[in-house]
């Protein structure tokens, strides 16, 4: 969505390289062009006014740190900047003192909220919560169904006693779901609510009963954010007619300028606090303002790729994978690289991957050129082994090679790329052992030799006391990803992973240059 506003900021940014000293000129010319940026992407008026005056105070005020050129102070002003206008802080979720904590969705027709509520109910079951859907929208056809279909698809109950079409009283529903969670202890209560206009005062009165019946703990306000400025003018309508407390920003995806993404919180004066990023139920999470003010100005959005990577990896698994491979107690064979793969993969697309990483707008034609299907050719051939051929690769030979391509439905060569670019990234795994944060050293034979018989117990006690081992180092904690500790400050972490890649093993296997004939 921000892709164009991305361009042109880094374009931007580009132009004060190799510059010594900010003159009055360049800031004016930096945030002439900044601004317009910002009006080509949709921002509301009054929102780049504000944002332009304070970025050229703060850039004429500024003492150049010795560490940064001019164009890092500016990029560091515009970020900071970028995050005040998109609302400062994350806002976290309030939960009610005594259950059900009960979350309205509100919004336009259309907007996605039906969707968004099974989003919301699953990311919900994710923290440990107990979520019941309220099928309250009984206006549009097949609303209640459709709810019932997510519910399903999101594990989540949904409570609709009625079938909607036009039949059924909303506010009733509501008042009904709500006792119906409290006798069978659900924790959390989401009403789905009929789409509306700002101008259409019986939905609108009828918004305001049902919220007056249900006393939400939270009133999300629902926004398609590919609809521009209209989205604000209605979300102005709506907290005049209703009110809410929180904005949820659906289809981010899209194609759209994002303007409304920008505007939203500053004009209307209440924090996003959820985003919705795909069609996928899993493509939906809390809102953090810095992390959106990276992305936008390219410098990609580690924390968010390392708490998938913690999702999404066995912490235990990778811990053997990585003995296997870098200590040699047993050798990492077709199976482990598998699972590895298999493990990125349900991160979500390659695309989305490689995008939360810094500098990743500049090659936004590649990333998207990336074949998915790739990854499926390469199950076919792992698949097609027998358990010996996949512990063991080096006894593929040609027979063998033969009725692995047979049986994938692929060809001999792209069977003789797979195994060679697996063989070279394990080489070159196995060379950078230790040299991975919170990876082991891999011990040569000969250090192997001299720390056994370094085992030996002195019979003397003086010397056995000076002898004595180390504390031994904590394991890394479960679920941490990249064999990072779960406690470490972000800002360190943010720090350590500056240069976050793909595994080796990985980024071999999708090198264009060595992917052979097809």
């Amino acid at each position: 969505m921000f892709d164009t506003l991305t361009d042109r900021l880094s374009a931007v940014f580009r132009n004060l390289r190799g510059k010594t000293r900010l003159t009055d000129a360049d800031i004016e010319a930096t945030t002439r062009e900044i601004r317009l940026a910002l009006l080509e992407a949709d921002v509301n008026l009054a929102v780049v006014k504000e944002f332009i005056q304070a970025v050229r105070e703060r850039a004429k005020g500024a003492q150049i740190h010795a560490a940064l050129n001019p164009a890092q102070q500016i990029l560091q002003i515009v970020n900071e900047e970028l995050i005040e206008i998109l609302g400062g802080a994350a806002r976290p979720l309030r939960y009610a003192k005594k259950p059900p904590t009960v979350i309205l969705l509100a919004g336009l027709q259309g907007s996605g909220k039906t969707t968004l509520a099974g989003k919301l109910g699953k990311w919900l079951k994710g923290q440990g919560h107990s979520p019941l859907l309220v099928a309250a929208d009984l206006q549009r056809p097949n609303a209640v169904n459709q709810l019932q279909v997510v519910g399903e698809r999101a594990g989540v109950q949904v409570f609709a006693p009625e079938p909607g079409n036009g039949i059924g009283d909303p506010v009733a529903v509501a008042k009904a779901g709500l006792e119906f969670a409290a006798s069978k202890l659900y924790d959390v209560v989401v009403v789905d609510t009929a789409g509306r206009l700002g101008i259409d005062e019986e939905l609108m009165r009828q918004a305001a009963e049902i919220r007056a019946a249900v006393n939400p703990d939270e009133v999300l306000f629902v926004v398609d954010a590919m609809i521009g400025q209209d989205a604000v003018n209605t979300a102005k309508a709506f907290a005049e007619g209703v009110g809410f407390d929180a904005v949820v920003l659906s289809k981010l995806d899209g194609d759209a300028r994002g303007g409304a993404a920008l505007s939203i919180a500053k004009v209307t004066g209440k924090p996003i606090m959820f985003a919705s990023n795909g069609e996928g139920l899993d493509d939906f999470d809390a809102f953090y303002p810095d992390r959106m003010a990276s992305r936008i100005l390219d410098m990609g959005d580690l924390l968010t790729l390392i708490e998938q990577a913690q999702k999404t990896f066995d912490a235990e698994q990778s811990a053997k994978a990585a003995q296997k491979l870098l200590q040699g107690k047993g050798e990492f064979g077709l199976d482990d690289f598998l699972q590895q793969m298999q493990a990125v993969r349900k991160m979500g697309p390659l695309s989305k991957i490689l995008g939360m990483m810094p500098g990743m707008g500049q090659m936004k034609d590649q990333i998207a050129g990336i074949d998915e299907r790739e990854i499926d050719r390469i199950e076919a051939i792992i698949y097609s082994m027998t358990p010996a051929e996949r512990a063991n690769p080096k006894m593929l030979d040609g027979s063998r090679r033969a009725r692995i391509a047979n049986g994938s439905g692929t060809k001999v060569s792209d069977v003789n790329s797979l195994v060679n670019r697996f063989f070279d990234a394990r080489k070159m795994m196995q060379s950078m052992a230790g040299s991975i944060p919170g990876m082991p050293r891999k011990q040569a034979p000969q250090a192997q030799k001299k720390r056994k018989a370094g085992n030996k117990v002195s019979g003397n006690p003086a010397r056995r006391a000076g002898s004595a081992k180390p504390a031994a180092v904590p394991p890394t904690a479960p679920g941490s990803a990249f064999g990072q500790p779960a406690a470490i400050d972000q800002a360190e972490l943010t720090k350590q992973m500056g240069e976050f890649q793909l595994p080796p093993e990985l980024q071999q296997l999708f090198n264009p240059k060595n992917t052979g004939p097809r």
